[in-house]
């Protein structure tokens, strides 16, 4: 492929309609995902409390009720867990009544932590709502104990040996076994150790649409009660009794049962709601959300390719090859210039706002910035083979539309039932926009994990292979009957 023909197919491309279209495209990308980040704020009553964020920076759970006392840099704590209950309001399907209950990831158990600060880093051992014993710590860690789901009375005992947290169950308080064992770097000299119970929202799914879902989320509470409460390796002090984050302020905890630590006779039971977990109560803004104008760019881009590969259809193949790289070029650039602009334009502005956002490293930025724009390129090259082979424009811009542009704005909806919306991101090649998740599945925390919520089936590298394969076969197929001589181009009909 020569300089000159790339100059000519250059010259040939940036009419003024076709550049002008491309600015389009770009300043939908920015303008619409700038008024999304201006339209979203965070309100409270009063001043909103801070959002809790880890070590690392991102955006986490952590909100319990804890009774707590100091530990020395070699101690442990032994309790028995005798009993595990808790209540959900206004269950499906009536949502008419308040029932005993627990979620499957309630928890009640013990903590060592980095003091009481929301997002320090921790090490607890607890027994959940039907997951059996978990061993979790710093967010996003969590191993299986035994496999014991039924809430009988468990003992649990930690074991601080500096910054070592070891986590052991036992169903007598004789015979024990390791659960897990783990690093806690910098804890300091005195942490807080004791006991503490937390209970996520009740997730389900309202159905919308064609089968789409929508996410509903009630209030929860989850009782520990505990007894043959030892500590070893406390300094100096008595028990203290407080909430990590805010609590009691549901009518539930106000007119029938607080959250809070009761004592009796060496009994304590705990109430508490919320969570300890990698995931922000409520969730976050992913910087994906920013990207809602891709969906009109990627419109754009199919009818400029399409409209301008159908009058490459008599062309040879040096010259239609050009032209797929000069379109794709093209619209590679409009990708990243529009990318780059508002991802950190709309993330300062949500910040700004008071709404949680979770960091990207810079890997994951840079992903998300070239990524959108590789795939709107390829989808450029795509259409404007389709232009080629179907030799008329607006069947290349129907096929394009609906190949790519129609299941990928589907999805992004709550329209279509989860499996059907998943399979469409496994098998069409809007699979390739999964280059822009940011989002991460976690075993231990219930979520609406579909495409909806910003879920793809397929990892981003996946993704991508499946619109490269698209865009070989296209082309391949485009060019089939095309001369193979580099002769002279050919005057384009009118269209």
């Amino acid at each position: 492929m020569s300089t000159k023909l790339l100059r000519r197919e250059w010259t040939a491309f940036r009419s003024l309609g076709r550049l002008a279209a491309l600015a389009t495209a770009a300043l939908a990308i920015i303008s619409l995902g700038l008024l999304y980040a201006v339209g979203n704020r965070s309100s409270c009553d009063g001043p909103c409390p801070a959002v809790p964020t880890a070590d690392n920076g991102s955006v986490v759970s952590d909100q319990f009720w804890f009774r707590h006392r100091d530990l020395g840099e070699q101690g442990s704590i032994t309790v028995r867990l005798t009993a595990m209950t808790g209540t959900i309001t206004y269950p499906p399907p009536g949502h008419d009544q308040i029932v005993p209950g627990l979620v499957p990831w309630a928890k009640a158990g013990i903590i060592i932590k980095d003091g009481v600060r929301q997002g320090s880093q921790y090490a607890a051992l607890m027994m959940t709502g039907s997951h059996g014993v978990r061993f979790q710590h710093n967010y996003r860690h969590d191993v299986a104990g035994t496999g014991a789901t039924e809430q009988s009375p468990r003992w649990l005992r930690l074991t601080r040996a500096g910054d070592t947290i070891t986590g052991s169950e036992s169903a007598d308080g004789e015979r024990w076994h390791t659960v897990a064992t783990v690093q806690l770097d910098g804890l300091p000299a005195t942490a807080q150790v004791g006991l503490f119970a937390t209970s996520p929202g009740d997730l389900t799914l309202r159905r919308t649409g064609l089968g789409g879902a929508i996410e509903q989320v009630r209030f929860t509470q989850a009782v520990g009660v505990f007894d043959n409460i030892t500590v070893q390796g406390g300094t100096v002090g008595t028990w203290q009794s407080e909430p990590v984050g805010d609590m009691n302020h549901t009518d539930w905890e106000k007119y029938h049962n607080a959250s809070g630590s009761v004592e009796k006779d060496g009994v304590v039971t705990i109430s508490g709601v919320g969570d300890i977990g990698p995931l922000g109560e409520g969730g976050t803004r992913g910087a994906e959300k920013s990207l809602t104008g891709l969906v009109i760019a990627l419109i754009i881009v199919i009818v400029v390719a399409a409209r301008h590969g159908a009058r490459a259809a008599h062309q040879s193949r040096p010259v239609i090859a050009a032209r797929a790289v000069i379109t794709g070029t093209a619209t590679f650039v409009t990708g990243l210039v529009a990318v780059a602009v508002v991802l950190p334009l709309s993330t300062a502005i949500l910040k700004t706002n008071g709404v949680p956002v979770q960091p990207m490293s810079v890997l994951t930025t840079v992903r998300l910035v070239v990524g959108i724009a590789t795939v709107l390129a390829l989808c450029a090259v795509l259409v404007l083979a389709l232009g080629v082979w179907a030799r008329r424009g607006w069947a290349a811009v129907l096929i394009g539309l609906s190949l790519i542009a129609l299941p990928y704005a589907v999805t992004t909806l709550p329209l279509l039932p989860d499996p059907v919306a998943e399979w469409l991101l496994r098998l069409t090649p809007a699979a390739a926009f999964a280059v822009g998740q940011t989002r991460v599945e976690y075993s231990q925390v219930i979520a609406h994990y579909a495409p909806s919520a910003g879920y793809y089936p397929l990892p981003w590298w996946a993704g991508l292979l499946v619109l490269c394969a698209y865009t070989v076969i296209v082309v391949r197929v485009a060019v089939r009957g095309a001369p193979a001589a580099n002769t002279a181009p050919q005057p384009e009909p009118a269209r």
